[in-house]
C-alpha cells in the first residue's frame, strides 16, 4: 500500500545560487583572478596598465596560445598530451634543418627551397600526430604514457638534428610570421588570434566539435550514439601535434634561434592556460573561451611580476600556487556537478 503523497518527504532543492555555482564556478574563478591581477599590478606599477604593455602581453602568450588550442581539444576528450613542447621544439629545429644555414653554423643539414622546407616540416608534425593517434586509439596505450614516449622521441630528434649546435636561418615566410609585424602588430599575435577563433568556431558550431564534447563528457554514451570515438580521439591528437608544430616553426623565428631544450617551459604553460581557464580535466566542459582567459591570466601574471621586479625564483613559486589553486577549483567544480 503506497503512502499518501503528502507524507512522502521531498528532497531538498538547490537554491538558484547553488545551481549557478555548480554550473559556472570553473568559469567565474578565472575571470575574477584575471581582474584581480590586472587591478593589483595596475596599482603596483605605473608602467603596467598601458596599451604598449598590453601588446607585449599578447606577444608573450602568442606562441603558447597556438599550442594551447590543440591541447584544449585533447583535454576536452578527457585525454592528455605531454609531448606538445617537445614536438614544437623538434618541428622548429626541423624547419631550420631544411634551411641553408650560415657558414659558421656547424650543422650537417639538408637545405631545401622555402616552400618545400615548410611542407616537409609540416609533414613531420603530422607524423608525430599520426603516431600518437595510432598508439592511443589502435594499440590502446594510455595517452599519458604514449605522449610521454613521443616527448622522448621528439627530444631525440631535436638532439640528432642539431647535435648541440644552434641554427639561425629559416624560410622567409617563417621569418616574417615569427619575427615580423604589420601595422605595429606582431604576426604571431595575428596567427594566434586566428587559431583561437577557428578553434572556437569548430568546437561550437560543427558536428566534429559536438562529438569532441560528447566523447569527453560520456565516452560510452557517445559510442552508443554512433560517434566514432577512436576517430575523434585520434583527430585531436593530430590537431594537437599540428598546432604544436606550427607554433614551433614560428617560435624559432620569434626567438631568433633553434636549439635543444628551447621549449621546456611551454608544456607547463600550455597545460596551465587550459586548466587555469576552467576547461575540465575530466573532459566535456570548457573550450577555447576558457583557454583565452587562462592565457591572459598567465600572461598578466608573468608580465606583472616582471614590472614589480619580484624575485625570479619566487615568480616560479607563485605560478605553481596559482596552477594548484586552479586544479583544486577544477576538481571541486566537477564534484559539485556530480552532486546534482
Amino acid at each position: 500500500m503506497s503512502a499518501p503523497t503528502d507524507q512522502i518527504p521531498s528532497l531538498p532543492k538547490s537554491s538558484p545560487f547553488q545551481s549557478f555555482l555548480r554550473n559556472q564556478l570553473r568559469n567565474i574563478a578565472p575571470v575574477f583572478t584575471l581582474l584581480a591581477l590586472v587591478f593589483f599590478f595596475s596599482v603596483a606599477s605605473t608602467s603596467f596598465f598601458t596599451m604598449v604593455n598590453f601588446m607585449n602581453i599578447l606577444s608573450q602568450i602568442s606562441i603558447t596560445a597556438i599550442i594551447a588550442v590543440g591541447l584544449t581539444y585533447v583535454i576536452l576528450t578527457s585525454e592528455i598530451d605531454l609531448s606538445v613542447a617537445a614536438v614544437a621544439n623538434a618541428v622548429g629545429i626541423t624547419v631550420a634543418y631544411f634551411t641553408l644555414q650560415p657558414d659558421y653554423v656547424n650543422i650537417a643539414n639538408l637545405p631545401m627551397p622555402g616552400i618545400i622546407a615548410i611542407v616537409l616540416t609540416l609533414l613531420s608534425a603530422l607524423a608525430f600526430g599520426l603516431i600518437t593517434a595510432f598508439g592511443v586509439t589502435w594499440i590502446g596505450i594510455p595517452s599519458f604514457i604514449m605522449t610521454l614516449a613521443i616527448m622522448q622521441i621528439a627530444n631525440g630528434v631535436s638532439a640528432l638534428l642539431v647535435r648541440g649546435q644552434i641554427a639561425y636561418s629559416y624560410p622567409s615566410l617563417i621569418t616574417m610570421l615569427g619575427s615580423g609585424s604589420i601595422f605595429g602588430i606582431r604576426w604571431t599575435i595575428i596567427v594566434a588570434i586566428l587559431f583561437l577563433l577557428v578553434g572556437h568556431l569548430i568546437l561550437r558550431y560543427t558536428r566534429f566539435g559536438r562529438y569532441i564534447y560528447m566523447t569527453g563528457g560520456n565516452r560510452e554514451a557517445a559510442e552508443y550514439s554512433g560517434v566514432n570515438v577512436k576517430f575523434i580521439i585520434g583527430s585531436v591528437m593530430v590537431i594537437s601535434a599540428m598546432c604544436s608544430g606550427i607554433a614551433g616553426m614560428l617560435a624559432v623565428a620569434y626567438f631568433g634561434s633553434a636549439q635543444q631544450n628551447q621549449f621546456d617551459s611551454y608544456l607547463l604553460d600550455a597545460i596551465a592556460a587550459v586548466v587555469v581557464g576552467g576547461t575540465s580535466l575530466f573532459g566535456g566542459r570548457g573550450g577555447i573561451g576558457n583557454t583565452i582567459i587562462g592565457l591572459l591570466v598567465l600572461g598578466v601574471l608573468n608580465n606583472g611580476l616582471d614590472h614589480i621586479q619580484i624575485d625570479s625564483f619566487l615568480k616560479i613559486l607563485i605560478r605553481g600556487i596559482i596552477l594548484l589553486t586552479a586544479l583544486i577549483i577544477n576538481v571541486y567544480a566537477q564534484k559539485l556537478k556530480e552532486s546534482e
